[in-house]
C-alpha cells in the first residue's frame, strides 16, 4: 500500500506544483484569471499575495517529492515527509472550503489526491 501512497502523494504533488504555475508565474494572465474568477484589476492588487502563496504549494510539493525519493532509502523520514506534505495541503484545502463555500470544487481539486495519500499511507501502517 505504500507505492500507491506515493503515487497518490506524487500526484498530489503535481497538482500543486501547477498551483503554483498558476499562482506565482501566470497570475495575470487572462487565462488564469478565469480560473480564479478574478478582474485584471484584482490581479494585478493581489499579485504579491498570490505570488507568496504558489510558492507555500511548490513548497508542499517539493517537501512530498523529497518523501517519496526516499521511499527506498529511508522509510520512516519517507512517510514522515510525505504525511507532512498531503496533510498540509489537506488542511489548505479544508481551510479553502470553510473560508468560503464556492470554492468548495477547487478544494475538493486540491484536497482529494492528498486525502487519498493519507489513508493508503494509514492502511500501510496497520
Amino acid at each position: 500500500m505504500l507505492i500507491a501512497a506515493l503515487v497518490l502523494a506524487g500526484l498530489a504533488a503535481l497538482v500543486h506544483v501547477y498551483i503554483f504555475v498558476l499562482e506565482s508565474l501566470r497570475w495575470e494572465e487572462p487565462s488564469t484569471r478565469a480560473v480564479f474568477g478574478t478582474t485584471a484589476e484584482t490581479a494585478a492588487i493581489t499579485r504579491p499575495l498570490a505570488y507568496n502563496q504558489g510558492f507555500y504549494n511548490l513548497f508542499l510539493a517539493v517537501g512530498t517529492a523529497v518523501g517519496i525519493v526516499l521511499a527506498g532509502a529511508n522509510r520512516d523520514a519517507s512517510v514522515a515527509l510525505v504525511a507532512m506534505g498531503t496533510g498540509s495541503m489537506l488542511a489548505a484545502a479544508l481551510v479553502l472550503v470553510t473560508s468560503d463555500r464556492s470554492k468548495a470544487r477547487a478544494a475538493a481539486v486540491q484536497g482529494l489526491l492528498p486525502l487519498l495519500a493519507l489513508l493508503a499511507l494509514a492502511v500501510d501502517a496497520l
